[in-house]
């Protein structure tokens, strides 16, 4: 009985601990990534919530490492599970596609059709003739939500494959032409939380 309670306190301290800590990590600086990136577009509602859930979840996880200061393995799944949550993190952030960017386009090429499907589609553009280094150039500005931009890139690859092109974060956005967006088109992980949507456009 005794060697079996003992079997059983060695699997969870090398075994089961370093897990837990390290799945703790993870939610809590993948929270705390969203967080950040929530908090500088804008989404203000929503960043206090996770800022919450974050710090609990970290001090659940420090109190462990403290509890367990002989165990060099709680201190691996503390650094690993900071490194996943920050990858974690990001490619949850990169998946809901949050908020509104500004893609900056700047082409020697006659860029009247790209203009033209790109209104047709309904995005506000704004384009002018400028002078760069090497000669005239035509400027083209969009303020687009993210989710839209892996579809209007494909298009300026498609007319103008070799364009210079800038994409650039935007806090706030206020009035603009964009396309329709229907709810069912939305990120699933966003919309429980659509309540907490920032405002303006």
């Amino acid at each position: 009985m005794e060697t079996f309670i003992s079997t059983q306190s060695v699997i969870f301290q090398w075994v089961i601990l370093p897990l837990l800590i390290f799945s703790a990590r993870i939610i809590d600086v993948s929270l705390g990534t969203i967080k950040l990136i929530f908090i500088s577009r804008g989404y203000k509602k929503l960043a206090p919530i996770l800022g919450f859930i974050e710090v609990l979840v970290w001090i659940i996880a420090i109190t462990q490492i403290m509890k367990n200061l002989n165990n060099p393995l709680s201190y691996f799944a503390w650094a690993a599970g900071f490194a996943i949550g920050t990858y974690v993190g990001m490619w949850l952030e990169n998946k809901l596609a949050l908020g509104n960017v500004i893609l900056r386009i700047i082409t020697k090429e006659n860029a009247d059709e790209l203009v033209m499907i790109l209104r047709a589609r309904n995005y506000g553009v704004t384009h002018f003739d400028a002078e760069g280094i090497n000669g005239r150039v035509k400027i083209i500005f969009m303020v687009l939500d993210r989710q839209d931009l892996p579809s209007v890139i494909e298009l300026i690859r498609r007319y103008h494959p070799n364009v210079f092109y800038t994409i650039e974060d935007v806090r706030e956005v206020n009035e603009g032409t964009f396309p329709k967006r229907f709810y069912d088109n939305r990120p699933t992980l966003l919309f429980p939380f659509s309540f907490f949507e920032k405002k303006g456009k």
